[in-house]
């Protein structure tokens, strides 16, 4: 019985391809392009989010050596830290913003993938079937194995940051200091358009907590989850400013504004155009892995909330793989209607919405998980103890979580209040349900 959970759990080389893998998604590919119209001082932008992505990095690395057995990542952490109510509302609003990311990311896939098969991309119900086909085979990947979804995280996560990495580097050698004038190419104020670049760039590094949520699935959680959050978090920090300043070294401001497809055209530049396929193909793999490293995580959450009776006990079965396989396929249903959402051009709007929402729901999780890493320490008696660097970090960690909500802007912080009210009569039925 042993043998058969160690042969269950997977390592930390999966765990830290689970967190790049599910931060590198399509949004990458196309960042460098939305940054030209700020000039070089998007990278200051990059600084910042980065410094702010590292410290999150790290609350949650000390939240899982404290908390290392305990599935669900922040909602574990906030329901043990605040209690039911606030564990529930970062449940609630998480699970929905996977599976809506997810639905995303099989739009992004399709859309890549039309490079190669122009079909895909030009007739509707192609490119509906071949979404359908993705999600449904990762979905039954994700069903019969940790292992199994572990291995496909890490070769597609593998695949898809080598032509990045190789771009990000060997860029470095063909940069032309004249594309990174002027300094700041947005009119703004110099705080203007840095607050706006490091808002764009805050989202690139949503899903840095992956590595926390199916801690009871990896091995030594305690040495393995906090290393495979840090170095997955580095590793695309990384990946992220060095590609961004290769891009931009290579293709002409003007050029760069209108790239559709920006990494892949100063792969062209560089090496021909048989290279501005590779870094396509790195698109495709990179949608495709992070849409596998999603679908994962899409039933971990639902399954720690069941637990705590707060989400239906359903969600908490598992399959003869140790895998919630109830909580996996409802979500991919869900997704499979959100992906055909996108087709219809009277839901794209709503659609478009989901995605900007769940976005602010995944931020909500950062931003309660740090006072209750605080709470957790204060009910172990080491508040007074703990190094003042981890408090300062905690504070950088919380005023990151506040600028990305902030930057959302007022609509969707409007809407994702409602959203996450739509969620409280469900919470008000199961405690119902409890008494």
């Amino acid at each position: 019985m042993e043998n058969s959970r160690a042969e269950s759990k997977v390592g930390l080389l999966t765990a830290t391809s689970l967190v790049v893998g599910n931060m590198i998604a399509s949004g990458v590919f196309m960042l460098p392009a939305t940054l030209a119209g700020y000039g070089a001082i998007s990278l200051v932008g990059w600084v910042i989010s980065c410094v702010g992505a590292l410290s999150m990095a790290f609350v949650l690395g000390w939240l899982s050596r404290l908390r290392p057995n305990v599935t669900g990542g922040p909602y574990a952490y906030v329901h043990e830290g605040m209690g039911d109510f606030a564990g529930y509302l970062v449940a609630w609003g998480y699970w929905i913003s996977v599976w809506a990311t997810n639905a995303a990311i099989a739009v992004a896939f399709v859309s890549y993938l039309g490079a190669f098969i122009p079909a895909v991309a030009q007739n509707s119900l192609f490119g509906i079937l071949t979404g359908l086909g993705a999600i449904w085979f990762l979905t039954w990947i994700n069903t019969i194995g940790i292992r199994e979804a572990g291995i496909v995280q890490v070769i597609t996560t593998i695949l898809k940051i080598v032509p990045l990495l190789l771009l990000s580097v060997g860029g470095l050698f063909y940069l032309d200091a004249n594309h990174f004038a002027p300094f700041n190419a947005s009119g703004n104020s110099n705080l203007s358009a840095i607050t706006s670049s490091t808002t764009l760039t805050l989202f690139a590094f949503l899903g840095l907590e992956c590595a926390t949520i199916p801690a009871e699935n990896i091995r030594d959680p305690e040495k393995n989850i906090p290393k495979a959050t840090i170095a997955g978090t580095l590793l695309t920090m990384v990946i992220y400013v060095l590609g961004t300043i290769a891009v931009m070294g290579i293709l002409p401001p003007g050029v760069l504004k209108t790239s559709q497809a920006p990494f892949a055209d100063a792969a062209a530049v560089i090496w021909g155009e048989p290279a501005r396929y590779l870094v396509a193909g790195g698109a495709v793999i990179a949608t495709f892995g992070a849409l596998n490293g999603w679908i994962l995580i899409q039933g971990q959450m639902p399954m720690a909330a069941a637990r705590d009776k707060l989400f239906p006990l359903w969600f908490a079965r598992k399959n003869k793989k140790g895998m919630p396989v109830i909580g996996i396929v409802l979500s991919s249903i869900l997704i499979s209607i959100m992906m055909a959402m996108n087709f219809s051009r009277s839901l794209a709007d709503t659609y478009k919405y989901m995605i900007l929402l769940s976005t602010l729901t995944s931020l909500l999780a950062y931003s309660f998980s740090i006072p209750s890493y605080l709470i957790i320490l204060a009910r172990n008696k080491m508040l007074y103890t703990t190094d003042w660097i981890r408090f300062a970090v905690a504070i950088v960690a919380f005023l990151f979580s506040m600028w990305a909500i902030i930057g959302s802007g007022e609509t969707i912080v409007y809407w994702g209040f409602v959203l996450l009210m739509a969620g409280v009569p469900f919470y008000a039925l199961m405690k119902l349900k409890q008494s």
